[in-house]
């Protein structure tokens, strides 16, 4: 094990404990990973949201051999203050990682940094090390176990009877996740060996953990337990280091000649497919609650077979029922559940998924002219406001090298192209901004904005925020080297952040996130300048509909407007001139409409064009200024 670790603290959120969990879930979660990975590394604090906390009934009731203490909200680093917890940030720095799929993805790395023998905790993040990373705003699933599940069974828990007779509707909507059918890479192989196995009749002796728990350093008592399921057979070797033997590794040749179409479907083992991965962890506390909670209330839980049979796996992992243990979660065993008979089951085809966008045609015939038309004979056409300062620019040859975005592998003409894009926000923003603002960049990747404003205008305090990780410690890596003691930076998701700010940035912030940002403004009556980027990746979702304005809603269906998002994309230099100028007069237009919906909200909104034009293919800049 690496010896030189920087300590870091790791702020929990408090409400209240319940048997043997404490609450928000979030932080029995972040309790259970970190007895999961045996990880000692963070110095751990709970941060009570009510007042009069017990300091010793919280220490002395807290689960397994951390050692927790007691902060309040007002004590918090001021980054930290500014954050969703839970949150991490290395100990004085101002550095911090908040939201519950950062925080519990960094505790993974950083015991595997510490120790690189804990491959089995890397292992948790799955193929290509992806699980979770994904933002709830876009990913369905990472919204799912991120925010639904845990906040359905809190409000399940605390419901009064009459409202907790019917099972969650994000619980229901697991149960049917866990009956689509697994796609993993490779699967074409394995669906192979599975067709292989079913033509033979045979059934595979998988090896799996005995009861008596499996304990580094000690015997493992491992018994043959008949399994008629290879995607069990492959997801148990894996988990004990073992091949799966070569008799179903071996296919004959009628199966390799088998279509791909005709193969058999592969059935989940655990939450993401056939590997116990990070979403698992998440969904363990979760749904232990749920079931313990539902047993004591004596309901019937025969309608949720594929979550009780995911349950009962899920303890079979090596670690798990000794993790559960240090956190005193007393796992059940619901054998009845995985023998409901078939005619008990719910009919789950029929739950409405509560997390799926409308269901509209996304394959487009024709162009964009007839819905542009249709807006001109509304009276509707792209707008763009006179630029304030058109030949603005900041002194380059003379600000470090470390300020300047050709600091890395950007090519010189792609530098230049940057360095006027920054011209046009640095711009705007000073316009704006005043001493003791707080600026927050958003999406800030490489901290292209948010450096070059922390450095000009010192007497402004600047935020970075970026999903990214290796982004963000680039960016902090320039700051450094710059000596900068107005910044600070903080991964999270947009919605992880709930600080107070003056004004919002955003350079190329990509689809969505565009109206993320904007949002964010209007709830701090923060002014705004905003570039936005991926048109194309305009989509319904939980919390945007489109189009947005009153006035574009009259007019324009979901499908006549993701027209314009489609076409918007279509600027890129290559095209020809007129292909380019319908995209920028659908972007225009896009714009325009994200431009009324905050002019709704008491907000005066320009649309401008950057200067020069051939900065990027995607010039638009809204200055956004509450009234």
């Amino acid at each position: 094990m690496k010896d030189s670790v920087t300590e870091e603290h790791l702020y929990l959120g408090f409400s209240h404990q319940y048997r043997d969990s404490i609450f928000p879930l979030h932080t029995s979660i972040s309790l259970f990973l970190l007895s999961y990975c045996d990880c000692n590394l963070f110095k751990i604090f709970l941060v009570p949201t009510g007042e009069n906390v017990d300091d010793q009934f919280v220490t002395k009731n807290l689960l397994g051999d951390l050692e927790v203490h007691l902060i309040s909200r007002c004590q918090l680093p001021v980054v930290v203050q500014s954050c969703c917890l839970p949150a991490v940030v290395v100990k004085d720095g101002k550095f911090c990682r908040a939201g519950l799929s950062v925080v519990l993805r960094h505790i993974i790395q950083k015991t595997y940094e510490a120790d690189p023998s804990k491959k089995d905790v890397l292992e948790l993040l799955g193929f290509k090390k992806t699980c979770l990373k994904a933002c709830a705003e876009v990913s369905q699933w990472t919204r799912l176990c991120e925010i639904s599940i845990p906040l359905a069974v809190e409000r399940f828990l605390t419901a009064s009877p009459e409202h907790c007779q019917n099972i969650p509707a994000d619980i229901l909507q697991l149960e049917r996740k866990l009956g689509e059918p697994v796609r993993v890479h490779n699967d074409d192989k394995i669906r192979r060996q599975k067709l292989q196995q079913q033509k033979a009749g045979a059934k595979t002796a998988v090896p799996v953990p005995g009861r008596e728990a499996t304990e580094e350093g000690k015997t493992v008592e491992v018994h043959e337990h008949p399994l008629p399921s290879l995607e069990l057979s492959i997801a148990f070797s894996k988990l004990l280091v073992q091949e799966v033997s070569d008799a179903v590794n071996r296919e004959a040749p009628h199966i390799r000649r088998t279509k791909t179409s005709d193969l058999p479907l592969l059935d989940h083992v655990f939450a993401e497919g056939l590997y116990f991965t990070l979403a698992d962890i998440v969904l363990l506390p979760c749904i232990h609650q749920f079931l313990v909670f539902s047993k004591k209330q004596g309901k019937n839980l025969l309608n949720l077979p594929l979550i009780s049979g995911w349950y009962q796996r899920v303890q079979e992992v090596p670690g798990v029922k000794k993790a559960a243990g240090k956190c005193n979660m007393e796992l059940l065993q619901l054998p009845e559940l995985m023998s409901a008979p078939e005619e008990e089951l719910q009919n789950l085809s029929s739950i409405p998924d509560e997390l799926e966008e409308e269901k509209e045609d996304s394959h487009f015939i024709g162009g964009p002219r007839p819905t542009m038309t249709k807006l001109m004979e509304n009276g509707i056409e792209a707008k763009f406001s006179p630029h304030p300062c058109p030949n603005w620019t900041l002194d380059w040859s003379n600000l470090p090298s470390a300020v300047s975005p050709g600091e890395g592998k950007m090519s010189r003409d792609r530098a230049l192209r940057k360095q006027q894009q920054l011209n046009n926000l640095v711009a705007a923003v000073t316009k704006l901004a005043k001493p003791g603002d707080v600026i927050v960049d958003f999406c800030s990747g490489g901290g292209h904005v948010g450096i070059v404003l922390a450095h000009v205008m010192p007497s402004c305090q600047v935020v970075l925020i970026e999903n990214k990780e290796l982004s963000l410690i680039r960016a902090k890596d320039r700051s450094d080297e710059l000596g900068l003691n107005n910044i600070w930076f903080i991964q999270a998701n947009l919605d992880y952040f709930n600080g107070t700010f003056n004004i919002g940035v955003a350079l190329h912030a990509c689809g969505v996130a565009t109206d993320m940002v904007i949002e964010h403004c209007i709830k701090a009556r923060a002014a705004f300048v905003i570039s936005p980027c991926c048109y194309g990746f305009i989509q319904n979702t939980v919390k945007f509909k489109y189009p947005q304005s009153h006035q574009f809603k009259e007019i324009l269906s979901y499908k006549e407007h993701m027209i314009l998002c489609r076409f918007a994309d279509q600027t890129a230099v290559q095209l020809p001139p007129e292909r380019r100028l319908i995209g920028k007069r659908c972007m225009g237009l896009v714009d325009l409409d994200r431009a009324w919906a905050a002019e709704e909200h008491n907000y005066s909104v320009q649309v401008i064009s950057m200067e020069p034009e051939s900065c990027s293919p995607k010039n638009n800049m809204f200055v956004g200024i509450p009234t």
